[in-house]
């Protein structure tokens, strides 16, 4: 696979790739708030079914097959900042709308459904627009040994902002009541903006000159998307990403039901073993961050092995608890430690991952970098979109199927997901062993079809450009 990068000569410092990181943080803020607390307030406050909350969610993650147009527009010229903050800017009015639709599902549910579609599409929206410029502009100005702790330090920053947003409004939001909550989302979010702006304020100097400034079929988004896809390494980068995002999403939502079902832990408990995965996958994003730059891998082909290592280490942990869903707790089934592997590969996995395509996203010139971002974005967020539901409805279905209601059926159902989890890492672990490391002729070839009719499929409707 020959690169051809375009990175700087001098790049982002360490203070530059902290403050990218702490608008991470306030993007991942925002976005926990409105998929987890308006979750929340609306199954239980407002007493909705899930299923509604659930689908506003699904199609913020549709909206977001706009990432790749977003990507292509940061790239024609000029600073990707005000694009960040634009997005920053459209997440925040969002997630605004999104809880005053929270509130009106008491009095108008036509309208409040109406409400939540038009903010879950502007929370998409302000995602795939801040979040893939950022990448970009990490692609573009962060020099390659920095990369494995630049990717570590904004996934990690994170997940901090998200914990601490969440803390934050837990408090604030006591005693709960539609005025507060939307006070609150407000507030929360206003403050999002400001701090993003100030992280970003003279940190991007100067104007990028690169071929997409030029004039003619250059600006065209269908021109590029065509020839972005026809790429091989593009391409296949983007199937890979799928896999793995759609193997690492799966089990989000069966993980603690897992544990109270077959393990009789309590809700106190299975929450605590969520807080030991997320444990394993900030060691497993920091293992990856010091030593990816410390110890010299911090290229593609180093990412490779990292990437492969994280997979194929979620898909031992998977067929783990694929092993303790038929065996049961009498066996005496280290679960933790179990599930302390599978965040710990998570991270590993999620960080080389993220810091090859920060190299790969540079690849082959022509300042391609936020149209490569926005098209392996839009497949991360087609797989976490598949990822949690294909997950929860595949376990619903075994259970209802294998045989009477029991534990054994809930242990062969919970053993089937996970070891179908498994599989797709596998795959995934395979795929990995050609990032960076083969010619584009050795790339495994995809279905003309397929790759004709991508292009298409992520072309925004005119609503959107």
């Amino acid at each position: 696979m020959t690169q051809q990068h375009s990175a700087p000569a001098c790049g982002f410092g360490w203070l530059g790739i902290i403050r990218l990181g702490v608008v991470q943080a306030m993007l991942g803020g925002i976005v926990a708030l409105t998929t987890s607390t308006l979750n929340r307030v609306m199954v239980v406050e407002v007493g909705l079914v899930a299923t509604i909350p659930a689908a506003l969610v699904a199609w913020h993650y549709a909206v977001q097959l706009s990432r790749p147009y977003w990507g292509h527009q940061s790239d024609r010229g000029g600073r990707r900042t005000p694009w960040i903050i634009g997005g920053m800017a459209v997440l925040a009015t969002g997630a605004v709308f999104a809880a005053d639709a929270t509130a009106l599902f008491a009095s108008n549910f036509a309208g409040a459904t109406a409400l939540g579609v038009l903010a879950f599409s502007l929370i998409g929206a302000g995602v795939g627009l801040a979040g893939t410029t950022l990448l970009a502009l990490l692609a573009s100005e962060v020099v390659p040994a920095r990369r494995p702790a630049a990717a570590a330090i904004t996934w990690i920053m994170m997940i901090v902002g998200i914990v601490l947003t969440s803390v934050i409004t837990g408090i604030l939001i006591e005693p709960y009541s539609p005025a507060r909550l939307n006070l609150v989302v407000l507030g929360v979010s206003t403050a999002a903006v400001a701090i993003s702006w100030l992280a970003l304020f003279k940190l991007e100097t100067g104007q990028r000159l690169n071929a997409a400034d030029a004039s003619g079929p250059k600006h065209d988004f269908k021109a590029v998307m065509a020839e972005t896809w026809a790429d091989p390494v593009t391409r296949f980068f983007s199937i890979f990403v799928f896999v793995s995002m759609l193997a690492y999403s799966a089990q989000d939502l069966i993980l603690e039901p897992f544990a109270g079902l077959l393990f009789d832990y309590s809700v106190g408990a299975s929450s605590k073993l969520a807080g030991v995965q997320h444990g394993g996958v900030l060691l497993g994003m920091i293992a990856v961050g010091v030593a990816g730059s410390l110890g010299g891998g911090h290229s593609v082909r180093g990412m490779r092995a990292w990437t492969f290592a994280g997979c194929a280490g979620s898909a031992v942990a998977l067929a783990g608890l694929a092993m303790a869903a038929i065996s049961g707790p009498s066996s005496g089934w280290p679960l933790q430690a179990n599930v302390f592997a599978l965040g710990l590969f998570n991270g590993v996995f999620a960080v080389s991952a993220i810091g090859a395509m920060m190299g790969l996203a540079g690849a082959g010139g022509g300042g391609r970098e936020g149209t490569r971002m926005g098209l392996w974005g839009a497949a991360q967020a087609i797989a976490f979109g598949l990822g949690g539901f294909a997950g929860a409805s595949s376990l619903d279905v075994f259970r209802h199927t294998l045989g009477p209601a029991g534990a054994a059926t809930d242990g062969q159902a919970f053993m089937l997901v996970f070891a179908g989890e498994a599989l797709l890492f596998v795959v995934a672990a395979i795929m990995a062993l050609w990032i960076g490391g083969a010619t584009r002729t050795s790339i495994p070839a995809l279905p003309n079809s397929f790759a004709a009719d991508m292009p298409s499929v992520l072309n925004p409707a005119p609503s959107q450009q």
